[in-house]
């Protein structure tokens, strides 16, 4: 039998260590010499990038995203809403949280999670909260999607039209705590919807309160 591969107890030089509990992603600027939209997409481009980084020349595509916004909508008796529609690319009705694309030059991120919120589900919120911001595929797009946790909600003024993919869109109400197990029990697997429902669920945890409060 082989002996074990020893595993090695950091992976930083020890004067470039920091207390852990402070880890947090850090940007870095890299010289780019070239720098071109390889494909013009409906959506988004992909781009293709020509950089240097650690002395060499290396060249990669990426998704090209405007980022987006995603909603965890919690009502008074700590129901999320979650939200089912086809979706292509993984030919399956996806469960998710109400987002939307940052498509609109210079408005806000909670703004755009207020449009989306009434155009997906027909409601408004009272309480806005930034929940976090993920990265969702950092490898091959720069999209960065930003959720905001929406409460004290009422029905919207308005009734929007649906179209396409959106035309037979699923609403349900859903206790915190089944959309929960069914992200820990694997049957659902929206990354956006996945990392909202648990963020909100210990974010409500730590303050100690209900999800209606």
């Amino acid at each position: 039998m082989p002996e074990p591969t020893a595993v090695p107890e950091h992976t930083v030089p020890a004067s470039s260590a920091r207390d852990l509990r402070e880890l947090r992603d850090e940007p870095l600027e890299v010289p780019i010499t070239a720098s071109d939209v390889v494909f013009d997409g409906r959506v988004w481009d992909v781009r293709r990038d020509e950089f240097v980084y650690n002395g060499e020349s290396t060249v990669r595509d990426y998704v090209d995203h405007t980022g987006a916004v995603a909603v965890v909508a919690i009502d008074d008796e700590g129901r999320v809403l979650l939200l089912q529609q086809y979706r292509h690319p993984i030919r399956s009705r996806d469960w998710e949280i109400p987002a939307g694309l940052l498509d609109v030059r210079g408005e806000a991120h909670v703004d755009t999670a207020r449009r989306e919120l009434a155009e997906e589900a027909d409601l408004v919120a009272a309480s806005w909260e930034p929940l976090i911001s993920i990265r969702t595929t950092p490898g091959g797009s720069d999209e960065t999607v930003h959720i905001f946790l929406a409460r004290e909600l009422a029905a919207a003024p308005e009734v929007h039209a649906r179209e396409a993919e959106e035309a037979d869109i699923r609403l349900e109400w859903v206790d915190l705590d089944v959309a929960v197990s069914a992200v820990l029990e694997g049957r659902m697997h929206n990354a956006i919807l996945a990392v909202g429902v648990l963020t909100a669920a210990e974010r409500l945890r730590r303050a100690g309160g209900s999800a209606g409060q």
